[in-house]
């Protein structure tokens, strides 16, 4: 999929008119942002407005993120954060109970 985020107002102006006019190719829309599909009708749309309006348009190029992705250590601790005793518990004290939360600070890539 295509993220386009506009930033300046007449981006997000136009970027609103694209979404409108051919939601065929529109996944989901975020305000000043929108997810398109991976077509190349949608690549000529966001190359249009990113040629229109410089560098008040950013392209990235996003791939959907799936539970299986992350390692089983991050899934585990996902769900016993989940099935906490008490829900007021924040994360630092979480994560300070065992090996296998995961650091806040820790920059580990997935």
């Amino acid at each position: 999929m295509l993220l386009v985020v506009a930033h300046s107002r007449p981006a997000r102006r136009d970027l609103r008119n694209v979404c409108r006019a051919h939601d065929d190719c529109v996944v989901r829309r975020f305000g000043r942002a929108a997810l398109l599909s991976w077509t190349e009708f949608a690549a000529f749309q966001a190359l249009r407005l990113h040629e229109k309006h410089g560098l008040d348009v950013q392209l990235e190029r996003v791939v959907p993120f799936e539970p299986a992705d992350a390692p089983d250590h991050v899934q585990e601790a996902a769900d016993i954060y989940e099935d906490r005793d008490h829900p007021s518990t924040p994360y630092a004290r979480f994560a300070s109970g065992g090996t296998c939360r995961p650091r806040r600070d820790a920059g580990a890539d997935l």
